[in-house]
């Protein structure tokens, strides 16, 4: 049985679906998160520099210059070196209180817009730090600058971002694990019942699951499996048993009535016309009884023995090597090495060889050739090939050449009932070999792969 691999298995391809369906969405979760914090963080911000300047903005109403001054110096003091600024000049540009000594040149002047309604970002000349400022012009000409450090949010920020990030790759580590135990887990379960398939496929029609059926969707596909599996080898045998009892019970009369026409007088040549057709059917009658035994065993090894597949073809090629050249054609026989073994019933393996090479001799004309080969093929099997340069096969029967009495018409006048290949196709489901029909330019060919006996 050919095992499904993980990396082409559908349920994996369908758990990986869904877990992605499911980290996108998480993903696009955490960048809304990550949106509405940076906008809260920028929110909070304006907040807190509106409410520092308003406050400085109120003291002045109160108190004056002198007491800002004051309160200005104060708050710079106890700010930690980088975490804001605060500055206040008079009408002429001069710094009267603040931790920086001049307006930052990225602002720009006092007539543009710089407000408490629309903090803007800058730098001070060494670069090293970014603030979110605003700036108000006091009643009488002072301009007030108050501005916050922004590292304090931009590292927030992008903690959240490797967050997210190892939140995602953990989530994708995550899926592909999943994805992999439950595609191990359903593989698991297809197998067994490709593993019955396959030997089904073999002929054993007599194959069943092991061990108690799981209550599951697995469970019932293989309660199913199994009910089918019996209504098929209950209406086979019944097929196998209708089929042998007709074959028996009118091969019976057959053989009474041409015992009784030998005592018939008068007539020879009706008399022998009839045995002859009476033979033919009987004939008829134990091709279907060989190919309906055939069928019955198949796929089961009870019965087989080591054969020397080599040994046998050029033993049965010997055979009708002559009665061959007696009709003008020219037999060749290929085996590759000898002892190729396999595991088999000889005479069956004998009749099949026979009447592959019958058939070659009465379609072939005199000066066309048959060749018997023999050779190892791929995947552990011996191919076992009968071809010819004959008239071939009609296009149209070609899919149906293995069904009984199936015959072209332009062939009726030959004899047979076409049930050689029927005989040969089921010869070959015993044995579990594969039955091919290669093209060719020129003739008909036949190959059956054998299965290689492991003498080792």
């Amino acid at each position: 049985m050919r095992r499904l691999r993980l990396a082409r298995s559908a349920s994996l391809r369908l758990t990986l679906a869904i877990a992605g369906t499911i980290l996108l969405l998480a993903l696009l979760a955490m960048a809304v998160l990550y949106g509405r914090a940076e906008q809260a963080l920028a929110r909070q911000e304006a907040e807190l520099l509106k409410a520092d300047i308003d406050s400085f903005a109120e003291l002045y109403d109160q108190r004056r210059i002198p007491a800002l001054r004051q309160a200005i110096d104060d708050r710079a003091s106890v700010t930690p070196q980088g975490q804001a600024l605060y500055l206040l000049q008079n009408r002429r540009g001069e710094t009267l209180a603040g931790n920086i000594a001049d307006w930052p040149e990225d602002l720009p002047a006092m007539a543009g817009g710089v407000t408490e309604a629309a903090p803007r970002v800058f730098a001070l000349p060494d670069g090293t730090e970014q603030y979110n400022g605003v700036a108000r012009v006091l009643p009488g000409g002072f301009p007030l600058l108050v501005a916050r450090s922004t590292t304090l949010a931009q590292e927030t920020l992008a903690d959240m971002r490797r967050t997210i990030l190892w939140v995602g790759l953990g989530l994708v580590a995550l899926a592909a694990l999943t994805g992999g135990f439950v595609s191990r887990m359903v593989l698991r379960r297809i197998d067994r019942v490709n593993a019955l398939a396959d030997q089904v496929a073999e002929g054993d029609l007599a194959a069943r699951l092991p061990g108690e059926r799981s209550p599951d969707e697995f469970g019932a596909l293989e309660a199913h499996v199994h009910a089918m599996l019996d209504r098929i080898q209950n209406l086979n045998a019944a097929t196998n048993r209708l089929s042998d009892a007709i074959a028996h019970e009118l091969r019976t009369p057959l053989n009474r009535i041409q015992q009784k026409l030998g005592k018939l007088e008068g007539q020879p040549d009706l008399v022998e016309e009839i045995r002859g057709e009476m033979k033919g059917t009987i004939r008829i009658f134990d091709a279907l009884l060989d190919i309906s035994g055939a069928l019955a065993a198949q796929g089961q090894k009870p019965g087989l023995v080591p054969v020397d597949l080599s040994t046998l073809a050029e033993e049965v090629f010997e055979l009708y090597d002559a009665v061959a050249e007696d009709k003008g054609i020219t037999c060749a026989l290929g085996v590759e090495e000898p002892g190729m073994m396999i595991l088999g019933d000889r005479s069956l393996l004998a009749q099949l060889m026979s009447n592959l090479l019958e058939n070659a001799i009465k379609f072939c004309n005199p000066g066309d050739t048959i060749t018997l080969s023999l050779i190892e093929g791929n995947g552990g099997r011996h191919i076992l090939e009968v071809s010819d340069t004959g008239p071939g096969v009609p296009e149209d029967i070609r899919n149906d050449l293995f069904e009984t009495f199936v015959r072209a018409e332009r062939d009726r006048d030959k004899a047979g009932h076409g049930l050689g290949l029927a005989l040969v196709k089921a010869i070959a489901a015993r044995h579990g070999a594969k039955v091919d029909l290669p093209r060719r330019d020129r003739g008909f060919a036949l190959a059956v792969a054998f299965p290689v006996l492991d003498v080792g």
